[in-house]
């Protein structure tokens, strides 16, 4: 991760500190780092690139998948099957956020800046939650009218004004939005970053695994409620079995961002930087 060298000018002559400061000051910040740009287009290039090539292919071997797999096919599903890898990039960079402060030490110049620390946080969670959905969701846009473009030939394709559809595909740029903000919660309070793509990769990835391996009275309880689940209902046309709704299942997935990033707010508070 590139360092950004920061220096810490008296109070006297940087005027008072407002959280408008702290913003403009976080946005410069992140666009200088070359690891954004490179991860924020990785995510780009798998929601578009991944959207169409699942589009074409099951376009392509339509004749041969099987009838149960035909009866369930959903179009814009299929176009917008990227954000399962976008994730990961989007998570990362968020852990990166925080944890690469910490790891170069510019973090105690950022808080020297801003005594009160709290503004720090809020500034890093709101300019990396709004780049991330500005270009998240442009991103789903574009895999989904490509994705379409590549079931039409086989007359698949849907279109936005269809039931569910729309909150589909802007939903896919809400839940990676989400998975940002919980990976700036989770590098502010490991302030590792291995600890902390590991912790998320482990509640996305592998905790939904696990589940899996409960008795089904279990899971069917439990699954329902995970970050993962939760979220990615908004992004199915049609609801899954034993899933909450595709809204409530947001807010719950907001929930997991919130306690993120209350628990770093927390940690910041009460521990030296």
């Amino acid at each position: 991760m590139t360092t950004v060298t920061a220096t810490v000018i008296p109070e006297a002559e940087r005027g008072e500190v407002t959280q408008l400061k702290v913003i403009r000051s976080e946005w410069i910040k992140l666009r200088s780092l070359r690891s954004t740009l490179f991860t924020l287009l990785a995510a780009v290039v798998a929601m578009v690139g991944l959207g169409y090539l699942f589009s074409y292919f099951t376009a392509d071997r339509w004749s041969h998948l099987p009838p149960g797999e035909r009866l369930h096919f959903d179009p814009t599903l299929t176009s917008l099957r990227g954000f399962f890898l976008a994730q990961l990039a989007v998570g990362v960079l968020g852990v990166l956020v925080v944890s690469g402060e910490y790891a170069t030490g510019m973090i105690r110049a950022s808080l020297s800046a801003v005594p009160r620390r709290l503004p720090v946080l809020w500034a890093k969670a709101l300019v990396y939650g709004v780049v991330a959905w500005v270009l998240m969701t442009a991103a789903a846009l574009i895999a989904f009218l490509v994705g379409q473009a590549a079931l039409s030939g086989r007359h698949l394709g849907t279109s936005l004004g269809d039931p569910g559809v729309l909150r589909a595909v802007f939903g896919a740029g809400l839940y990676l939005t989400g998975v940002g903000l919980i990976g700036v919660g989770l590098g502010a309070l490991i302030r590792n970053t291995a600890g902390g793509i590991a912790t998320l990769f482990g509640v996305l990835l592998v905790v939904p695994v696990l589940v899996e391996a409960l008795p089904s009275s279990w899971y069917d309880a439990i699954d329902k409620y995970l970050p993962s689940t939760a979220g990615q209902g908004l992004v199915h046309v049609h609801a899954e079995p034993n899933t909450l709704a595709p809204w409530t299942g947001f807010a719950v997935f907001c929930l997991y961002a919130v306690i993120a990033l209350a628990g770093a707010a927390v940690a910041l508070r009460r521990r030296d930087a």
